[in-house]
């Protein structure tokens, strides 16, 4: 089913409950052993239910989930990230990301979405490039709004900047799935914006 086909609030509903619901059972039991069954159990929903939302089962699914999640690693981060506007901002959505992974831990969207779905199908992997690109962007239109006030030098290349930011983020959720250590995240963040106000002191 298309996510643009037309659905009843209700259908609606339903068809988001067993998005979430799947997501759910993947963040706690991975992907490769969630099975289709285990999500009806877990939503409450029957075999003709399920495949009436997802008539080309279990890959449909998972592509559905990859948007959810996708759009969760974006939401939690607003209006912070749609805001670096000055530093204390940049310094309020630091503290939103470092918040949010520390309380999430293995569950987070970020280690589902890139670990485990981004490898599934060519389409997972679409969703995971635009949903990286809408977040670079977001980084970058800060990063070129401090320039135009001349707190970040004109020298910086905005994008390249918002790349290495986000590669340092997903990084440092990397090693915290591993270890269970927040510090290399918040040191990738601080370092980060640091380097950044750098930039405009050499300038």
């Amino acid at each position: 089913m298309s996510p643009t086909t037309k659905l009843t609030p209700k259908g609606a509903a339903t068809r988001q409950r067993i998005i979430e619901g799947a997501a759910a059972e993947i963040r706690e039991r991975g992907v490769a052993v969630t099975t289709l069954d285990d999500v009806r159990a877990r939503t409450g929903t029957s075999k003709s239910q399920l495949f009436h939302y997802f008539p080309d089962g279990k890959d449909e699914l998972l592509l559905a989930v990859a948007r959810y999640e996708a759009d969760q690693v974006l939401a939690v981060q607003q209006p912070q990230l749609g805001g670096l506007t000055s530093w204390a901002a940049w310094r309020r959505w630091r503290d939103t990301v470092v918040s949010h992974y520390r309380g999430r831990g293995q569950h987070c969207p970020l280690n589902v979405l890139i670990s485990q779905l981004g490898r599934v199908t060519p389409g997972a992997q679409a969703v995971v490039s635009e949903m990286l690109r809408r977040w670079q962007d977001e980084i970058a239109a800060g990063v070129r709004h401090l320039q135009g006030t001349g707190e970040i030098g004109p020298q910086l290349d905005a994008e390249r900047a918002a790349a290495a930011l986000l590669a340092g983020i997903q990084g440092g959720v990397v090693v915290m799935l591993s270890t269970g250590r927040i510090d290399h995240l918040e040191a990738a963040l601080d370092v980060g914006i640091e380097n950044l106000k750098a930039s405009g002191n050499r300038a």
